[in-house]
């Protein structure tokens, strides 16, 4: 598997879009935008393969379910009063807390005829983070961390400890692989807010779907773990450098007109979706 995942990273060329510095201005409902955009793009052959860094400052990302706690309000009410800005994505998964100490990263791949494996387009992503933290030493291994937040079999942990998550989202012949990586900051302290945003979601109610008990010391940041204080800037230029060593070529773009028409699209559809969890803002 580690073979035909380094063949997927070995891309003749790969485009790179880099929105890790734009600010708190730049808001989660762009970038999930900008990922159908380039799911679009690259399965109509567009684009080449295409890599996207972004950041986003206090902002919580709910998934689907989350949205369909008993006493969601309340909880999206309890986020904002922390300060932070609360929306809905448009793929599966749960809660995840992102700000300037996370580091995201989406892989587009062209959906070939025969498809991306699912568990493919994971162990790619894996294998990227192993390349681009194999200085320090450390073993990264990917399995589910009971008691995370938005927990899967993909969560990127060293000694037991999650720092990233790894998802998927398939549209129109293209595959985008995301990871979220927390770079500086607490972990625990990330985990703890999400904690409190169930508790106060659920407020003891039975639901019929199993949502996660947090645990907030099952996370950390790299930081952290690795005992050096890393920045996304630094982690940028690791991407970089690794992207650049698996392929013949990388060059940065914006979007096309094409694109452009078709993200705006995207945007007004994701405005769409979180129009109603305006609770408070």
């Amino acid at each position: 598997m580690e073979e035909l995942s380094r063949q997927l990273l070995n891309q003749p060329k790969w485009r790179m879009i880099d929105q890790s510095s734009l600010g708190p201005l730049f808001e989660a409902e762009q970038s999930f935008a900008y990922d159908d955009t380039l799911c679009e793009a690259v399965g109509r052959n567009m684009s080449p393969a295409t890599a996207r860094s972004w950041v986003h400052h206090d902002t919580i990302v709910l998934g689907i379910q989350d949205a369909r706690l008993p006493h969601v309000e309340e909880g999206i009410q309890y986020l904002q009063n922390q300060g932070y800005r609360v929306i809905i994505r448009n793929s599966g998964g749960l809660a995840v807390v992102l700000d300037e100490g996370v580091l995201n990263i989406s892989l587009i791949f062209p959906d070939a005829e025969k498809g991306i494996d699912i568990s493919r387009g994971y162990e790619a992503m894996w294998e990227l983070i192993k390349l681009m933290l194999a200085d320090y030493g450390k073993k990264i291994e990917a399995r589910e961390i009971s008691g995370s937040y938005c927990p899967g079999s993909y969560d990127l942990s060293i000694g037991g400890k999650k720092f990233a998550g790894i998802s998927q989202r398939r549209l129109r012949n293209g595959a985008a692989v995301q990871i979220y990586l927390c770079i500086s900051g607490s972990g625990s302290k990330r985990a703890q807010l999400i904690k409190e945003f169930y508790e106060a979601g659920l407020q003891g109610e039975e639901t019929r779907f199993d949502y996660p008990s947090i645990i907030p010391d099952t996370m950390a940041s790299l930081s952290e773990l690795l005992g050096v204080q890393l920045t996304v800037n630094d982690m940028m230029m690791k991407l970089l450098v690794t992207l650049k060593s698996l392929s013949g070529r990388i060059f940065s773009s914006s979007l096309s007109i094409d694109e452009q028409l078709l993200f705006e699209k995207n945007l007004l559809r994701m405005m769409e979706r979180n129009k109603k969890i305006r609770i408070g803002s």
